[in-house]
């Protein structure tokens, strides 16, 4: 099932802190689970949603933040999406992930979350979050292309898992990057070079949406349910 192949997959992740640079650090929920839940707030959500083997298609984040798939295990998912629209009660702990919001937003729209992730399966480019100390001291979430050390160093950790996810039976004639600058940018020079995919639709990414647009969100939702739907493809 693809749901057996997902939780292993979330299992065995690992990434030597000695192979970033010195200034970044990692997030593992899978393996540093102070809440004590993460294991059965995964197996229960992807036994609910993806019990089966039929294909999907990829949607790809940059990497998980602090306060969704970092703590959750699951991406684009806060514990608020989780709980009152998955129904999957995420223990003694609670998160807020803003991107979270405009994403279950689409999935609402494309038909509620049984619909939407028995067509689409989800995750991020690099499946594990980073961190850096800013100038205040404060711990704070970086992306993989923030420091080119950074992205040099866990380049090939991406390629790998990504290569892993798609030897699963997914759906290899699009993917969707959420996010449409340097993300988009990187992750479409590397799939021409190594061929994950015969096309890369680029789409806003939801933080930005949620923190810029969201006065527009209707107009972003709609757009991604027409690209989701194969529309102007």
């Amino acid at each position: 099932m693809l749901s057996e192949n997902i939780l292993n997959f979330n299992q065995n992740l690992s990434l030597p802190d000695d192979e970033l640079p010195g200034n970044f650090g990692f997030m593992n929920p899978f393996q540093d689970d102070p809440h004590g839940q993460i294991n059965r707030i995964t197996e229960t959500f992807y036994r609910k949603y993806y019990n089966d083997n039929q294909p999907r298609k990829i949607l790809l984040g940059i990497n998980p933040g602090r306060h969704g798939a970092g703590v959750t295990g699951i991406p684009f998912t806060d514990t608020e999406r989780l709980e009152n629209v998955c129904g999957i009660d995420p223990g003694g702990f609670s998160t807020y992930e803003p991107s979270s919001v405009f994403v279950y937003a689409v999935i609402d729209a494309f038909g509620g979350p049984e619909t939407f992730y028995s067509s689409f399966y989800v995750n991020s480019l690099s499946p594990l979050g980073y961190t850096t100390v800013n100038k205040k001291g404060n711990t704070v979430n970086a992306n993989y292309y923030d420091d080119k050390q950074l992205q040099e160093a866990v380049e090939p950790f991406m390629i790998a898992k990504l290569q892993e996810q798609i030897s699963w039976g997914l759906d290899t004639d699009v993917c969707y990057c959420l996010g449409k600058g340097k993300h988009f940018a990187y992750f479409n020079k590397l799939n021409k070079k190594h061929r994950f995919f015969d096309k890369v639709v680029p789409l806003e990414h939801p933080r930005y949406v949620v923190q810029y647009k969201w006065k527009k969100r209707d107009e972003y939702i709609l757009k991604y349910l027409k690209l989701l739907k194969g529309e102007g493809i």
